[in-house]
């Protein structure tokens, strides 16, 4: 494409060529496909405009995001353990729920316009044939890097015969596809990641080459990656939160800054204009004039998770952004949420609740709650990362659980007998 071909010749032109890296290509491989299929760009805002105003008010329902993580790699280091996997869904979700340790640090100014989303993220325990599955495949390739000139920027992974992995179904599976993106051993880009998609009325074409998903630079997968990442002239601090703004992508939002100027907006009603995206934690920059949510003329968001601030000073998403991210999982993306048997098992069908927790979140106690005719139950509960904190044995009816030596964050409750497993989210505040 002529976008990739011109970058790349510019890039192999400056001396200072590693200290140039994209934190994120959503916006450039976008507008590649504009050029390569016009009218993609406009198909793309009437999905965010439509987004926009279908967000429900109401953000009492925990949606939950059924996730594969294909790990596609050629050297041992990009073969990521998965400790790391696990991690980085831990990371989405205390970000998404706003259960990340570092939420304190927001500044008081934009304490009444963020919150959280209710939106939850697990792997995959149904495979797409109905078998079980640990959300995770693995790819041995024979690629040593993705970037392409041809596959914009590094579509190759996402199918099979280009040496990566098909999709699972997109409409069923949120796809995050890990691998090496670099140019010459350099790192190039962190992630990207496609808009919500296949809308009836999108021009023929449109998503041709640009599959369904998000795809991440393996050093930048996880906050507990072995990798460094060394990018733009030095070491990044990684906490994983490439993989939270590339997810903000995939759920319909856009940069905070608009990719351009004060005249460019996000289309998000209580983000703060900036001319430019943020490189640092510069909680002084006020770079546009506007008026928020009649709060006034607010600085700069450095603490929002669409911006390209270190991920050291990220902790946030606002209300309007929760708005549309949910409104895509009303709309566009409602399979994903919906009847999803991607996301549990019974008897090789899909799995019915036969249990209640409450209160969710809980603090020091949660109940569990089961139809009276039903046999004693194992309960396990198991931090995001897969580590074992409580196990009780119940009787059916209605039990009472203590957690107040648990830490604050999200766990995966465990109820299972000699028939079934079944499991939900529970959030300790």
């Amino acid at each position: 494409m002529k976008l990739f071909s011109t970058l790349f010749i510019a890039l192999l032109g400056l001396s200072s060529y590693s200290q140039d890296f994209h934190r994120c290509y959503t916006h450039e491989a976008m507008m590649a496909q504009e050029e390569k299929t016009p009218g993609y760009l406009a198909s793309v805002n009437e999905a965010f405009e439509r987004a926009k105003h279908t967000g429900s008010q109401d953000r009492s329902e925990v949606l939950t995001i059924p996730v594969v993580v294909h790990i596609v790699y050629n050297t041992a280091a990009e073969n990521l353990a998965d400790s790391v996997i696990f991690n980085q869904i831990a990371t989405l979700n205390e970000d998404y729920r706003r259960l990340n340790a570092d939420a304190d640090n927001l500044r008081d100014t934009f304490n009444t316009i963020v919150g959280d989303t209710f939106i939850e993220f697990q792997l995959a325990s149904v495979d797409p044939d109905g078998n079980p599955t640990t959300g995770i495949t693995r790819t041995n390739s024979d690629i040593t890097s993705f970037f392409s000139l041809a596959l914009s920027p590094a579509e190759g992974v996402k199918q099979t015969a280009e040496g990566g992995i098909d999709a699972w179904d997109p409409s069923r599976y949120l796809n995050i596809w890990v691998c090496d993106m670099s140019v010459f051993e350099t790192v190039f880009l962190l992630g990207y990641a496609t808009p919500p998609s296949g809308l009836p009325h999108w021009p023929e074409g449109a998503t041709d080459g640009l599959a369904d998903g998000v795809v991440i630079q393996y050093q930048a997968f996880g906050s507990n990656n072995p990798n460094p990442l060394i990018a733009g002239g030095g070491a990044i601090d990684v906490r994983g939160r490439t993989a939270t703004h590339e997810v903000g992508h995939y759920l319909g939002l856009r940069h905070i800054w608009g990719d351009g100027d004060c005249a460019e907006q996000d289309g998000v009603d209580d983000t703060p204009n900036a001319v430019d995206q943020s490189g640092s934690c510069a909680l002084e920059a006020n770079t546009c004039v506007d008026d928020i949510a009649g709060l006034g003329d607010l600085p700069d968001m450095v603490e929002n998770y669409m911006d390209y601030s270190p991920e050291t000073c990220q902790n946030s998403f606002t209300l309007g952004q929760v708005a549309i991210m949910r409104g895509v999982l009303e709309v566009q993306r409602i399979d994903l949420v919906t009847d999803n048997p991607a996301l549990g098992i019974r008897n090789d069908t899909r799995m019915e609740s036969n249990f209640a927790i409450y209160p969710n979140p809980a603090n020091d106690q949660f109940t569990l709650s089961f139809a009276a005719n039903d046999l004693s139950k194992t309960v396990k509960v198991y931090t995001e990362t897969g580590q074992l904190v409580l196990t009780e044995k119940i009787q059916a009816g209605t039990s009472s659980l203590t957690i107040d030596l648990l830490k604050k964050g999200m766990y995966v409750v465990e109820i299972s007998s000699d028939e079934t497993i079944e499991t939900k989210r529970l959030v300790v505040l």
